[in-house]
């Protein structure tokens, strides 16, 4: 089923629907489109923050302790 036919099917059965109902539906359909929309910029800021020199500096510094500065070593 593409996107024109679920829309059509979808607006038949909200046709169907009595006010209070149809109301439900406008009201997940707007949580979705904005549940849809917070995805969206949560990876766009993902990627703009993957792709963003800001941490850079972090890969040139240099290592401060290595594994025989600890003092016990835990395994699991």
């Amino acid at each position: 089923m593409n996107r024109l036919e679920i829309i059509d099917k979808t607006v038949k059965v909200i046709n169907q629907l009595p006010e209070n109902k149809a109301e439900e539906i406008a009201d997940f359909a707007d949580f979705m489109i904005k549940k849809y929309e917070e995805e969206m910029l949560t990876k766009s800021l993902q990627q703009f923050a993957s792709e963003s020199n800001t941490f850079s500096f972090l890969a040139e510094d240099e290592e401060l302790y290595s594994l025989s500065d600890l003092k016990k070593v835990y395994n699991g």
